[in-house]
């Protein structure tokens, strides 16, 4: 009788044993899931740079999420399983079949604690540090299991296929430039981003997916050189010009044969007038080609980013922007792309007036119709769409489906837009204001 009682408490102490480790190892796959998936491969990637060899482990092994998830999750299940049938079989044992009930309650309780919310809740709060931990030992869970998942993946594969849906271990379900967006989204709703470093940081990313036609300057607003003025009218026009550098044509606006930089203009001049024999008409020998820069001339389908990196690898900071078919459209420089990510670049010859974006005391906002979205959106934090127009003249054409007349008024996307000024076809002035 003693013999049996001591064989007894043997077994309860071993089986006991035995589920507290299974809850260990249920804790340990919940909090490595966790872990794994919720750190920062950026941050991981900054460590592993450093010489942490647990945070390339971790870096590695995330790279097929599905073969981790599925390694993970096939180890909690075993974990968990075994663990519940041990407790039932030991509370069976002890109290019969209202041990079932009982083994039910109890491991709930344990598996919910001890083996997912105090385990997730130490990943999530140490996601990196703790996915460098476990990386050792998930790694070999994966070689273990490796055949076990193959199976299953292949299996979940095929079933899915009948569905129509096809999976791609690769393909991530943010991508980068996403996640880094709706980071700094939230972290600016949060008060943490300010609105300056979130705009700057998005018009760097957004470069590569913006054309120059979104930006240049239309060639309506673009001032143009005669190569037939004469000498004094050129001059004239160079000192009294807010640019440094202006395109020159001959004949028709059309026909762009140069660029003239202000101070080339003004070397050549100072040549004709300087020297001991020089008179002032002199100046009538100036002849404007022979200082002229050949025109540099693009697409206007040229992304951003490509372009930006033609401006720097060409050492030149203005390009002439043309059509499919050759036309003149406009014109932008290397300014223009870097006012995309860090905004409004202003210079001795621009005014605080036009830099400033301010209501009336009836909070309406009297804009240029030739401002883009984009520059409105972010001055003003609104979020205007700018998929179908560039301009604020633009957006309102392509809402009203025609081409509205002064004093017209039209109430779309939560604001109200009154058309102020007209030339010809275009909106050069609106009023807007929001609802």
């Amino acid at each position: 009788m003693e013999q049996e009682l001591i064989n007894l408490d043997s077994a309860f102490w071993i089986t006991t044993g035995a589920i507290l480790l299974l809850l260990v190892l249920s804790g340990f796959f919940s909090g490595s899931e966790t872990a794994l998936t919720a750190a920062s491969r950026g941050k991981m990637r900054t460590q592993a740079d450093k010489g942490s060899r647990g945070a390339q482990r971790a870096l590695d092994i995330t790279e097929d999420n599905e073969r981790l998830i599925g390694s993970v999750l096939l180890g909690n299940n075993l974990v968990n399983i075994l663990a519940t049938s041990l407790t039932t079989a030991l509370f069976t044992r002890m109290f019969g079949e209202s041990g079932v009930a009982l083994a039910t309650l109890i491991m709930t309780v344990l598996v919910l604690i001890f083996a997912e919310v105090l385990p997730k809740t130490y990943a999530i709060t140490n996601a990196e540090t703790a996915a460098a931990r476990v990386s050792l030992p998930i790694s070999i869970v994966i070689r273990i299991f490796a055949p076990i998942v193959s199976t299953v993946r292949w299996f979940v594969r095929g079933v899915l296929r009948v569905f129509g849906v096809r999976t791609d271990p690769d393909t991530h379900i943010l991508a980068v430039r996403e996640e880094i967006a709706g980071a700094l989204s939230l972290g600016h709703s949060e008060g943490v981003v300010e609105k300056e470093d979130r705009d700057r940081i998005l018009g760097a990313l957004d470069l590569s997916d913006r054309t120059v036609e979104e930006i240049m300057l239309h060639r309506s607003g673009i001032e143009m050189i005669n190569s037939d003025d004469d000498p004094q009218a050129i001059l004239t026009q160079c000192l009294e010009s807010a640019h440094t550098r202006l395109p020159v044509y001959k004949d028709d606006p059309e026909n762009i044969i140069g660029v003239i930089h202000a101070k080339d203009l003004a070397r050549q001049m100072y040549r004709l007038v300087s020297g001991p024999n020089a008179r002032l008409s002199d100046l009538a020998k100036f002849d404007i080609n022979e200082v002229a820069m050949e025109p540099y001339f693009i697409p206007d389908t040229t992304s951003l980013d490509d372009q930006m990196r033609q401006f720097l690898r060409r050492r030149t900071h203005f390009a002439l922007v043309v059509d499919e078919y050759g036309s003149l459209e406009g014109l932008i420089t290397l300014e223009d792309i870097l006012e995309e990510i860090v905004g409004e670049i202003a210079d001795e010859f621009d005014t605080p007036e036009d830099q400033a974006i301010k209501p009336d005391i009836l909070g309406r906002y009297t804009l240029d119709g030739a401002m883009t979205i984009r520059d409105l959106n972010r001055a003003l934090d609104w979020s205007l769409p700018d998929d179908e127009a560039n301009t604020l003249a633009g957006l309102v054409i392509h809402e009203a489906q025609m081409i509205p007349t002064v004093g017209q008024i039209f109430y779309f996307l939560g604001y109200r837009f009154e058309v102020v000024e007209r030339q010809a076809n275009r909106l050069t002035q609106l009023r807007v204001t929001p609802m």
